[in-house]
């Protein structure tokens, strides 16, 4: 239908082109911090404040250094737009990946599996987004999450800056369920640049650089965010995959004392890391040493600083990947450093001191298989129990091995992804790789830290069985469609950040149960006609069991 353009919609028109750029300045907000002024947009009612340098550029001779807080900001920050991503190892897709299994993963990936291309990646990266309700008053003492927010990559990549992370969405939720709190996440170093290995890593005190990120992110937001309305004693510290391995790492970091820095942790899809020693990976300290050309320096480290960020970049991407045939057995996990890492990180689970504050933690159906699809070539039973030993066990015998083969048979039906019968069985041993691969890394860590400390502190456990993507099912990553979309994980999540209890007044909703040992009781988030309901955590236990315990044994 045609309607006649009158002078009042023409002169709307002329209004609304001429003020597509300038006045957006009437939107903006702005926060006092210290002698500075931080202007960031607002967007409805959430406010955003991108891109805050929380530490010195780790660039030049600072390099490869710990990094060096802000402690003063003087002048006019422009914190409208991102900060730049840190460098990110490059991403690959297996060759022979199965065409139905792409397509039907692309939602996901396009979401949470890369990194933002209209972003630049920089070593200049160490900054912060605070997202909050609009009009906070400095005085409003709001309960915050510190997040990646953690974000996940496998320590090689993931930034701030991905869409699929933006804190937006959960901050419009807390207002709308009366329960508002403050967003705030971070970027830390990552791969070579955050997590080189090696005797002269260690012997200079830099080692696992990305979780020293993390803590002076932690100390910036303790100081720095009742400027913004946040209260620094009810920061909760969330993360998922890499980042929630990082919450486990701070739980336990300086002999489980939290310095005042959090109150509770929430950990999605990750917990310790079948890691051992720094020095073990000496052979990728050389490596990236001679790939860049400083193996004859006298001081290999100092000649690293000087070097090219493309150089590094390029040496880090002749290494492999969480997607390549070594899956999850990558050289960039966190490490025992003997100093900040005190113990190899399953020692930790078992030995080490927790901090006492409340936990959640979780993980999604299928951990396994989107970590699975580089090993398409692996397809008898013979060529498994190699892999494993060489892989992921270094060390161990067949012998070592035939307990776990057994409870993990060849059997598609018994494989991942879990309950699909013999579909998704794209070669003879995937969907039992998928399985192994899942628990080792996901499912047995997180029970075990459940097993040892529920006993005596507030731990709450779930899973997510939703999505079902093709070939991977109930993928890693995929609870975030939910906890960032928002839903009703969302709404758990938000209560417990702002009560140390999960759970609402509303009887209609499903009770979320304190976890523990006898009972296994766990929130479970599903597909179709029953979203929510409590079960029993108890699938494969006796593999997990055996997992823990070899990777006690023969860490990577």
């Amino acid at each position: 239908m045609f309607l006649p353009t009158t002078p009042r919609i023409l002169l709307l028109q002329v209004w609304l082109a001429s003020c597509a750029h300038g006045c957006l300045t009437e939107y903006k907000a702005s926060v006092k911090l210290g002698q500075a002024n931080i202007v960031g947009t607002i967007n409805g009612s959430v406010e955003s404040f991108l891109g805050i340098p929380y530490a010195q550029p780790p660039v030049g001779d600072l390099r490869l250094r710990l990094p060096q807080l802000i402690e003063s900001y003087h002048g006019t920050i422009d914190a409208t737009s991102l900060g730049n991503q840190c460098l990110q190892q490059a991403a690959t897709v297996p060759a022979d990946l199965p065409l139905e299994i792409l397509e039907g993963a692309l939602p996901l990936l396009a979401k949470f599996g890369v990194s933002n291309p209209d972003v630049i990646q920089s070593e200049d990266c160490l900054s912060i987004n605070i997202i909050r309700p609009a009009n906070t008053s400095a005085h409003a003492k709001l309960p915050v999450l510190f997040t990646r927010w953690i974000y996940g990559g496998g320590f090689t990549d993931g930034s701030n800056a991905m869409t699929g992370y933006n804190g937006s969405a959960i901050v419009e939720r807390s207002i709308d369920i009366g329960e508002p709190l403050i967003f705030v996440a971070l970027n830390y170093r990552l791969h070579v640049l955050g997590f080189l290995g090696g005797k002269e890593v260690q012997d200079a005190g830099v080692a696992n650089l990305g979780l020293h990120d993390q803590r002076a992110a932690l100390r910036w937001t303790n100081k720095f965010i009742p400027s913004f309305g946040g209260d620094p004693a009810k920061v909760t510290i969330w993360g998922e995959s890499a980042g929630s391995m990082s919450v486990f790492f701070h739980l336990f970091l300086n002999g489980g004392n939290p310095d005042g820095l959090f109150r509770a942790g929430i950990m999605s899809s990750g917990s310790s890391t079948p890691t051992g020693h720094i020095t073990d990976l000496q052979g990728t300290y050389d490596f990236v040493v001679n790939q860049v050309g400083c193996t004859n320096a006298t001081d290999t480290l100092a000649c690293l600083r000087t070097v090219p960020a493309e150089s590094l970049l390029a040496a880090v991407n002749q290494t492999p990947n969480e997607v390549d045939i070594k899956g999850l057995a990558t050289p960039y996990f966190p490490r025992a450093d003997g100093a900040f890492v005190a113990r190899p990180p399953q020692q930790l689970a078992v030995h080490g001191k927790i901090a006492d504050v409340p936990v959640i933690i979780g993980d999604v159906k299928d951990e396994g298989p989107i970590f699975s699809l580089g090993m398409m070539n692996i397809t008898t039973d013979e060529e498994f129990a190699s892999y494993l030993a060489q892989t992921w066990f270094p060390g161990a015998s067949s012998r070592d091995l035939t307990k776990l083969l057994r409870l993990y048979p060849s059997d598609p039906s018994a494989g991942s992804p879990f309950d699909t019968g013999n579909a998704n069985a794209f070669t003879p041993q995937y969907k039992r790789i998928s399985a192994v691969q899942g628990d080792w890394f996901f499912n047995a860590p997180r029970r075990q830290l459940l097993d040892r400390f529920s006993r005596h502190q507030l731990m709450y456990n779930f899973q997510s069985a939703r999505g079902n993507f093709t070939g991977i099912g109930d993928a890693h990553g995929s609870d975030l469609l939910t906890a960032f979309g928002p839903g009703d994980m969302t709404d758990y999540f938000i209560r417990f950040i702002n009560h140390l209890d999960p759970n609402s007044h509303d009887e209609t909703d499903p009770v979320w149960p304190r976890y523990d040992t006898v009972g296994r009781l766990t929130l479970q988030f599903n597909d179709g006609s029953n979203p929510v309901n409590v079960t029993v955590d108890d699938e494969r236990l006796a593999g997990t069991d055996e997992l823990s315990r070899l990777s006690l044994r023969f860490p990577i």
